[in-house]
């Protein structure tokens, strides 16, 4: 029970500090806005050049392309590609990383749908009769192995390069090297958790214990990994790695809002609000001085 409650409660921490975070992005005041071209949401300037360029622009259509929008979003979430195209050899174990969780992520729901399907009495295993169960089987085996493969590969790796990477090791903080520690501690003890019942056997009957909340025997390395499982899911929303959160934010608002500030506009509002904001706090820099207040 007690390891059901810890599984619970860090699945919901981890959903609701990420759901507050995407409330806290929204209501986030006007940004510099950039302007950077060319902006995929714009029809007919998928190559470069603006609507803004067009005579009496403000008189047409504004047309956007929602679709081509959300497209170069995937790529950078799904591929990273900026870090693609601008550092490929340190893509490489970035996106094991990566690929590590997402595969571990589709790895968990099918443990989850095979424990569903075990408890309503049809087989997952290498030898079922039945179409569905070796299907959630083999998916589980796939996504499992790569996943926890894959993923301990490039938190290892990424930590190690940071480490000794002389650039790198200049704008790495404590925090980040505890980010990628936890990381790997999560998923290296999942790997010597589940490395021995690679069917995934066990790992399904865990996971039916925690869906009905059946009290089970745990050894302590069971017990140790879903603790750190827990802890990670806890932290990464509140900690640097919540930027899956703000990814929408950065590219929707950030990168391609180039609504015009007409008058009468969401967007005059907006920047009407934004000048009458004041600071609370002064620049600590030594060539920044602060106003004097003549007496």
């Amino acid at each position: 029970m007690f390891l059901s409650l810890i599984a619970y409660l860090s699945i919901l921490l981890f959903l609701g500090i990420s759901v507050y975070k995407v409330f806290q992005f929204a209501k986030m005041p006007l940004h510099g806005r950039m302007e950077l071209y060319p902006v995929p949401k714009e029809k007919g300037f998928e190559h470069g050049g603006s609507y803004y360029e067009e005579v009496a622009w403000w008189s047409k259509p504004h047309e956007v392309s929602h679709v081509r929008e959300v497209i170069e979003m995937l790529k950078e979430i799904l591929f990273i590609k900026k870090l693609f195209e601008n550092q490929r050899p340190f893509w490489w174990i970035s996106y094991a990383l990566h690929l590590g969780i997402y595969l571990l992520m589709a790895w968990t729901i099918l443990l989850v749908v095979g424990a569903v399907t075990a408890i309503n009495g049809i087989s997952v295993a290498a030898n079922s009769p039945s179409i569905w169960g070796l299907l959630i089987y083999y998916l589980s085996l796939v996504t499992g192995i790569c996943g926890l493969a894959v993923g301990t590969l490039g938190a290892g790796l990424l930590f190690l390069r940071r480490m000794f990477d002389n650039t790198l090791k200049k704008y790495t903080t404590p925090q980040e090297y505890f980010n990628l520690l936890l990381l790997f501690a999560a998923l290296f003890t999942g790997v010597l958790t589940w490395g021995s019942d690679l069917s995934f056997h066990t790992a399904r009957v865990v996971t039916s214990n925690l869906i009905t909340f059946t009290p089970f025997e745990a050894s302590g390395l069971v017990t140790l990994h879903i603790i750190l499982v827990g802890i990670m899911l806890t932290y990464i929303p509140i900690s640097k790695m919540s930027h899956y959160v703000g990814k929408y934010f950065t590219f929707h608002t950030v990168l391609w809002d180039n609504n015009p500030n007409l008058k009468g506009s969401e967007v005059e509002q907006k920047v009407k609000k934004a000048s009458t904001f004041r600071p609370t706090t002064s620049w600590s820099a030594p060539h920044i001085k602060p106003p004097t207040v003549s007496k």
